[in-house]
């Protein structure tokens, strides 16, 4: 198994924001976490790059546990989250913002070939590159963060909220981006509130709901169930 969730606990200070969640992702494979907005799910993705500390359990990756670890180390290993929102440097470049992704490496020939794969990937970045990334189109910025969390090569991508904003076709083009990189063998976590989107491109997925995994399995049953529709629409 590549990562691991065993019974984790999350607080905000005081407030208990998940309970004893379990999950688990294949390697080789796309997985969701499915929720209301405040269910949790951001949450999780923060306490597995190491953003937010755990109360309780355990988080295990490539069978080491990694829980505890800075976010840098979380990274060097492998694990490496694209935020909700983007989270890009505005005032920076495109190339700047793509060479930052590569912070952590020190192979200069590998950088360059994974810049490259990324041009493949987005043709459109190359075009911008000079151009500061916070006048990109929102398509260009979630284009632009998911390439700089690729440039610090992961094994494991974990994707929040990348439909956030963007229209039904740059959404359709955002899936099958999602598709081509998983089929360059990179696992994905993906939380996402776009149904359409995570039906086509996840296998399996987890329903979380007020800080708790209430439902799991395979995604085509959980969307035919009413806990999985709520989740969707919030109520």
């Amino acid at each position: 198994m590549l990562l691991e969730v065993r019974n984790v606990t999350i607080h905000y200070e005081a407030a208990e924001a998940v309970r004893d969640v379990s999950l688990a992702v294949e390697e080789g494979s796309v997985v969701g976490i499915i929720g209301a907005n405040g269910a949790g799910k951001s949450t999780i993705l923060k306490a597995l790059s190491g953003m937010l500390p755990i109360t309780r359990g355990e988080i295990f990756f490539k069978n080491e546990r990694i829980d505890g670890l800075p976010a840098h180390e979380i990274v060097r290993r492998g694990v490496v989250h694209v935020p909700e929102a983007r989270r890009l440097f505005p005032h920076m470049s495109v190339l700047a913002n793509l060479r930052l992704g590569a912070y952590l490496r020190d192979d200069k020939a590998a950088i360059e070939a994974d810049l490259e794969a990324v041009f493949k990937l987005f043709p459109r970045l190359k075009e911008r590159l000079s151009q500061k990334s916070g006048t990109l189109s929102g398509g260009e910025q979630e284009m632009l963060a998911i390439s700089r969390g690729l440039m610090s090569s992961p094994k494991l991508l974990l994707l929040d909220e990348p439909s956030l904003g963007l229209s039904p076709i740059v959404i359709e083009e955002l899936a099958q981006t999602i598709k081509n990189i998983n089929g360059k063998g990179i696992s994905v976590l993906l939380v996402e509130q776009n149904a359409g989107l995570v039906t086509e491109v996840t296998q399996r997925g987890y329903v979380i709901e007020v800080g708790r995994i209430v439902l799991e399995g395979n995604i085509t049953e959980l969307m035919a169930n009413k806990l999985v529709q709520r989740a969707f629409i919030g109520g």
